[in-house]
C-alpha cells in the first residue's frame, strides 16, 4: 500500500519507520515547511524522535496534493486541538487521486474542545466521503522506531474483508495489529488513560509505593469504562489494548508526558509542569470528560479530582485526601 502520514512528530515518524519496514511505500507530510526541509536533509527527526535515521526510500513531502495524490490511505499523527485544521488542509487534496476512495486513519488521541467530538467524528466532518479507522494502544514512539515488540488495536467503519486487509497491511514483525469492530470505544480508551496517567505521575510524584499506584490504576480502569460507556464505546474495549493496555504503559512509562506532567505536580515543580502544559493531551480530555460526566451523571470521583487539581481548586495532596475521604462502599 502507499501511506501519507500527516504530522512528523515522534508518533508519525515512528509509524513511517514501521510501515515502511512492512514494505509499504511511506510518505512523511511535516505540518510546517522548515520542517519538511530539516527531514528531507538530515534524516533525523532530532526535535521529536532523535537517534534515528530515516529511510531513504521514505519520502518528505509538504504539498498535499502531490503527496495524497497516489495515497491509498492518510495516516493523522497530529495534536487533537490541530486536527480539523490539518484536515481542511487537507480536504481539497482529497479531490485527486481518480476517485478513489481513501482510508484515513487516526493516530490521535484526545477530543475536540468545545463540540467534544472524537478524532473520527472531526474527521468525518471535515472528510465525509473517506473510510475511517483508528489505530490505538501501548505505543511509545521510540520503542515502535527501535522494533521492539508491541501490540495494537484497529478499529474501522469498513467492511469485514477491507478492515482484514488493512489490518495485515498495518501488522508487521514486531508491531501485532489486532481488529475492533468499536472504533468509538478504541478511540475513547487512548483519551482516557491519558487523564489518569496524570493521576499515577501525581503518585509517582509522591512516592506513595507500589500498593498505592496499583489501587489508584484498579480504580482509574472502572472509571474508565464508566466513562467510556456512558459516551458510546462497548465495555469490553476498554479492558483491551486502547484501554487498560495504554494506561499500564502510559502510566509507567518515564517518556509518558502525561505521568510526567503529574510527577511534576506534586513535586511542585512548577515550572516544569508550565512548559508542559502545551504538549499533554490529558489535561484537555480532563476538561472535555469533566462535561461528559456532569452531561451522563456519571460517577467520576477520580476525574473530579484532577480536575479540581488542574483548574487550582484542590492542591495534589488535597485531591487525593479528598478520594481517601469518601464513603466506604462495595467494590
Amino acid at each position: 500500500m502507499n501511506f501519507c502520514i500527516y504530522g512528523a512528530g515522534a508518533w508519525g515518524t515512528a509509524m513511517a519507520m514501521h510501515l515502511h519496514r512492512c514494505g509499504h511505500a511511506v510518505t512523511l507530510m511535516p505540518r510546517r515547511l522548515e520542517h519538511a526541509a530539516l527531514l528531507a536533509t538530515t534524516r533525523e527527526n532530532t526535535k521529536y524522535l532523535p537517534g534515528f535515521r530515516l529511510h531513504p526510500d521514505i519520502q518528505i513531502a509538504h504539498e498535499p496534493a502531490p503527496a495524497l495524490l497516489e495515497a491509498d490511505a492518510i495516516v493523522f499523527a497530529c495534536p487533537s486541538h490541530g486536527l480539523r485544521d490539518a484536515a481542511t488542509r487537507l480536504a481539497p487534496a482529497f479531490k485527486t487521486g481518480g476517485g478513489r476512495q481513501k482510508v484515513v486513519i487516526s493516530l490521535v488521541k484526545g477530543l475536540e474542545a468545545g463540540t467534544l467530538k472524537r478524532p473520527l467524528e472531526v474527521l468525518a466532518d471535515v472528510l465525509p466521503h473517506c473510510v475511517h479507522s483508528v489505530l490505538s494502544g501501548p505505543t511509545n514512539a521510540g520503542e515502535i522506531a527501535s522494533g521492539l515488540l508491541c501490540a495494537a488495536v484497529f478499529a474501522t467503519d469498513m467492511g469485514e474483508d477491507a478492515a482484514t486487509n488493512a489490518q495485515e497491511a498495518l501488522n508487521g514483525s514486531s508491531l501485532r495489529i489486532y481488529r475492533s469492530s468499536d472504533p468509538v470505544g478504541v478511540e475513547l480508551g487512548g483519551i482516557l488513560k491519558n487523564i489518569y496517567a496524570i493521576g499515577a505521575g501525581i503518585s509517582d510524584g509522591f512516592q506513595l509505593g507500589f500498593n498505592a499506584k496499583a489501587s489508584y490504576l484498579t480504580r482509574a480502569i472502572q472509571e474508565m469504562v464508566r466513562l467510556g460507556t456512558a459516551a458510546g464505546g462497548q465495555p469490553e474495549t476498554f479492558y483491551g489494548l486502547s484501554g487498560v493496555g495504554d494506561l499500564i504503559a502510559t502510566a509507567h512509562g518515564p517518556w509518558s508526558r502525561n505521568r510526567g506532567f503529574g510527577e511534576a505536580l506534586a513535586r511542585g515543580e512548577s515550572d516544569i509542569a508550565d512548559a508542559q502544559r502545551a504538549t499533554t493531551e490529558g489535561i484537555r480530555a480532563t476538561a472535555c470528560f469533566y462535561e461528559i460526566a456532569r452531561r451522563h451523571d456519571v460517577s467520576a470521583p477520580i476525574l473530579e479530582q484532577i480536575h479540581n487539581v488542574l483548574h487550582g481548586s484542590a492542591s495534589p495532596r488535597e485531591g487525593i485526601a479528598a478520594l481517601l475521604r469518601r464513603l466506604l462502599k462495595r467494590e
